[in-house]
C-alpha cells in the first residue's frame, strides 16, 4: 500500500495560505465596525463548518462500524483524519464561547443580559441560552467527542500494527461506536441550536440541527 506524504512544497503552500487567511481575519478586525460584527461572525461561521465537518465523519465512521459495513474501510483514515481536526474545533469554538462569556462579542441576543431583562421569549429561554450552558455545551460536548474520536482512531492504528489475527480491536471499536451513536444523537443538535440556531432566539425548530 502506498503511503501518502505530504511534500514540503504542498506543506510550505499551505501555510502561506493560512498566514494569508489570519492577516485577512485581522484587516477585518481593524477595518470593521466598533463591535467588530464582521470579524465575529466570519470566526463563528467557519470554526463552525470545519469543526462540523470533523464531528459529522465521526458520525459517519461510527454508524458504518455499528452497521457492519465494510466498503468504507478503504478510505476510513481520510475520515478519522477529519474527525482529529477536532482538537482545533475546540480551541476555534472555545474562544466564541470565552467571547460570549466575558462579553468579547455581540454574536447572540440572549448574552446581553439587559435584553433577556425586557424580552420574555429571551427570559423564557434563558435556562438554555445563557453563557454558563455555552461553555458547558462546546467544551464539554466537543471534548466528550474527540476523546472518542481518539479512542477509535488508536484502535484502528493498533489493528493495523498487530501482529496477532484476532478480531479484539474490531470489538472495542463496535462497542465504541455502538455507545457513541446515541450520545451524538441528542448531543449534537444541542450544540448545533447553542452555535447557530439561537443566533435568532426568537425563532426554533426540531430539524434545524440536521439540516446544517
Amino acid at each position: 500500500m502506498k503511503q501518502f506524504e505530504i511534500s514540503s512544497k504542498l506543506q510550505m503552500s499551505l501555510y502561506v495560505f493560512m498566514l494569508l487567511g489570519v492577516i485577512a481575519m485581522g484587516v477585518t478586525w481593524f477595518v470593521d465596525d466598533e463591535f467588530h460584527t464582521r470579524f465575529w461572525s466570519n470566526f463563528l461561521h467557519n470554526s463552525i463548518f470545519f469543526t462540523g465537518i470533523s464531528f459529522i465523519a465521526l458520525f459517519g465512521l461510527t454508524a458504518f462500524i455499528t452497521a457492519y459495513a465494510g466498503w468504507f474501510s478503504v478510505f476510513k483514515r481520510l475520515w478519522e483524519a477529519y474527525s482529529m481536526f477536532m482538537i482545533v474545533g475546540i480551541v476555534l469554538m472555545g474562544i466564541i464561547a470565552l467571547g460570549v462569556f466575558f462579553g468579547w462579542n455581540h454574536l447572540y441576543h440572549w448574552a446581553d443580559s439587559n435584553s433577556v431583562a425586557h424580552d420574555s421569549i429571551l427570559k423564557g429561554k434563558s435556562g438554555f441560552l445563557n453563557p454558563i450552558w455555552y461553555a458547558l455545551a462546546t467544551f464539554g460536548f466537543l471534548g466528550l467527542f474527540y476523546l472518542v474520536a481518539r479512542k477509535i482512531r488508536s484502535l484502528s492504528l493498533a489493528e493495523d500494527d498487530s501482529e496477532i489475527l484476532d478480531f479484539s480491536h474490531y470489538r472495542k471499536t463496535k462497542i465504541w461506536a455502538a455507545a457513541f451513536l446515541p450520545i451524538f444523537g441528542f448531543l449534537g443538535p444541542v450544540v448545533i441550536w447553542q452555535w447557530v440556531m439561537s443566533i435568532d432566539a426568537h425563532w426554533y425548530s426540531t430539524l434545524f440541527a440536521w439540516y446544517c
